[in-house]
């Protein structure tokens, strides 16, 4: 265990004229991928003041314009993950239609870059931790542009980095590779544990033209041939083909070796276009594609996993994982990959079946033996069989929404993120549910005054807007619909204070299965760029024009707020206003014809 930063770092700064820059804040979350951004982002907006150190130029990880993976969660009818990875998918169809990688990076930079209570360190790696017996004290980051150190002193600690570099730094119980049979009897699990995992990926984008492309390939290139590939067959015209299934190994250690195996990835992905462009196997059509973008640094899938007080296992997931302190969801399959990858003899992924949605436990977010570390990602404590179906970026980012909340209502209650669980469960649970993060299984608690209230409109189904459910599930719709010049009115016998709206609206979360749904629209950035590809748009279901309208004391309607050009499924607006009634009066959606509502409650 580290535990000689100030002494370590105190001689080097000396001799070398380089300075170390001390920041104290309530949570510092190590890792910007799409978890740590999560994790971050819900803390700062419960009031916590956060750091997010990220060692690399930009926020996204495996999403970022580093890699270029999608943005891959829940299988099944309505089971899309909302609250903030909903937020950033929703801004970038308004902003990004034609889904530059710029674009997206900059969405995600904006994201923490303007949020209060938020700082951020870029280009960041944290190197050392100092430890008082159980807690950690604070971190060291090295800033390679500045050439700075930075310590950064907190109460609460959220490791988001995937590879868990806080766990050897601080002591904290973690697991590599894969358990075996034996030890939780999970039959997708290899008869005897090893230190092997899933491999990394360095992904291919190509672009269409209008003119013939040639291809001479370097000298280095990987020999690929039909031979080698007898379970992966390329399909360059196919608008979802990123080339994930080049990977590598998980033999090798997936920490300590990327370097190298960087070097055996590129040598395959040169070699794979190669033979698409000139081995003659392909179609004509391939002559007018060229490669747009080959990945340099390699997308992790499996490194540390942390050891919470709850490790969820393979029967966890077939069970749906009914936690009683369930705060996020998974719903991917449990999709393991043959640890040798690319080089492997027979079929390199296997999907077993798993439902969707499994809940995943608040207990398996905190460290068993670190008293305020937390963790959110494809490192949470889970076995190397269930986080096949944990480690897909939706999934790790509604889990690092959890956590951030999680570590934001610890500093407000001065407690500990396990203390969280014994004493402030249910305020979690009402709390994520109140942002719009759906807890299968669960039902939100409206406000008193939207309890209280008489709700009534020109359409029926108005009960539905404070039903608990802000999706439908099952056979049940569990929204309002109504057509223009509908409206739905909530009264009181006498006038109350109203300081708060929430609504939520219909995103459309089976826009992938839509018939009119071109490829694009599926997924928040595109795998190639065709020339028969259409722009993106925000979802036609969405409400864009709306008005509130509040009783007057004469008993007349006036119009308090009014929005235009809307593009998020859930919208907060502050009211401060005594009444006796309210009403939201829908104007237009962004292409439907009717307008469908979740949730319309006050308070």
């Amino acid at each position: 265990m580290k535990n000689n930063l100030k002494n370590s770092v105190k001689p080097l700064s000396e001799s070398m004229g380089l300075q170390t820059i001390t920041h104290e804040v309530d949570i510092c979350v190590v890792g910007g991928g799409l978890a740590g951004l999560c994790a971050a982002i819900s803390a700062a907006r419960h009031g916590a003041r956060v750091l997010i150190m990220q060692e690399r130029p930009m926020f996204g990880g495996n999403a970022s314009s580093e890699i270029r993976m999608w943005v891959c969660g829940a299988h099944g009818e309505n089971n899309r993950e909302t609250g903030l990875v909903e937020e950033i998918m929703l801004e970038n169809y308004y902003r990004n239609p034609y889904q530059n990688y710029s674009i997206w990076d900059s969405i995600l930079y904006e994201k923490v870059r303007f949020q209060k209570n938020l700082d951020y360190l870029l280009n960041c790696t944290c190197l050392d931790a100092d430890m008082d017996k159980d807690r950690i004290v604070a971190i060291k980051g090295w800033q390679m542009t500045t050439q700075t150190f930075h310590l950064v002193k907190a109460d609460i600690f959220l490791d988001c980095s995937g590879d868990s570099i806080l766990a050897p730094l601080t002591g904290a119980a973690y697991r590599f590779g894969r358990e075996g049979y034996s030890e939780f009897g999970e039959d997708i699990a290899p008869e005897q544990p090893d230190q092997k995992t899933m491999g990394m990926s360095c992904l291919i984008q190509t672009r269409e033209h209008m003119e013939k492309r040639i291809f001479i390939p370097p000298f280095w290139a990987e020999k690929i041939t039909r031979d080698n590939l007898p379970f992966r067959q390329p399909d360059p015209l196919k608008d979802s083909e990123n080339f994930w299934y080049l990977e590598l190994r998980g033999e090798q250690h997936s920490i300590k070796d990327p370097e190298r195996l960087r070097d055996e990835l590129q040598d395959i992905a040169f070699g794979i276009w190669d033979y698409i462009k000139n081995s003659g196997d392909y179609p004509d059509a391939v002559d007018l594609l060229d490669i747009d973008w080959i990945g340099i640094l390699p997308g992790k899938r499996e490194s540390r996993r942390y050891v919470g007080d709850v490790m969820m296992t393979q029967h966890d997931v077939r069970s749906e994982g009914r936690f009683p302190d369930l705060v996020a969801y998974g719903g991917w399959t449990m999709d393991d990959h043959h640890p040798g990858g690319f080089r492997a003899p027979e079929e390199p992924t296997i999907f077993h079946p798993a439902p969707s949605p499994f809940g995943i436990p608040y207990r398996s977010l905190y460290s068993k033996n670190i008293n305020n570390l937390m963790f959110a990602g494809r490192n949470i404590s889970v076995t190397h069989s269930a986080l096949s179906a944990t480690r897909v970026m939706a999934t790790c980012a509604t889990v690092g929404q959890a956590t951030g909340t999680a570590a934001a209502i610890a500093i407000r209650e001065k407690t500990s993120p396990r203390g969280v669980y014994e004493h402030h469960l249910l305020h979690l649970q009402e709390t994520l549910m109140d942002d719009d993060c759906y807890l299968p299984f669960n039902r939100r608690t409206m406000p008193a005054l939207t309890r209280k209230a008489a709700y009534s409109s020109d359409a029926p189904d108005a009960e539905n807007l404070r039903n608990g459910y802000d999706r439908p599930i099952g056979d049940q719709d569990n929204g309002w619909t109504g057509k223009p010049g509908d409206t739905i009115t909530i009264r009181f016998d006498h006038p109350e204070q109203i300081n708060r709206s929430r609504l939520i609206f219909d995103s459309d979360l089976n826009r992938a299965t839509l018939p009119e749904a071109v490829a694009g629209n599926n997924r928040p950035m595109r795998s190639s760029y065709l020339r028969n590809e259409k722009p993106t748009y925000v979802p036609r279901t969405m409400v864009r024009d709306f008005r509130l309208e509040v009783l007057n004391e004469n008993g007349q309607w006036r119009v308090i707020k009014e929005v235009s050009g809307n593009y998020q499924r859930r919208v907060i607006l502050p009211i401060d206003q005594k009444t006796s009634g309210i009403r939201l009066v829908p104007l237009a959606a962004w292409g439907a014809d009717k307008f469908h509502i979740f949730s319309f409650d006050i308070s």
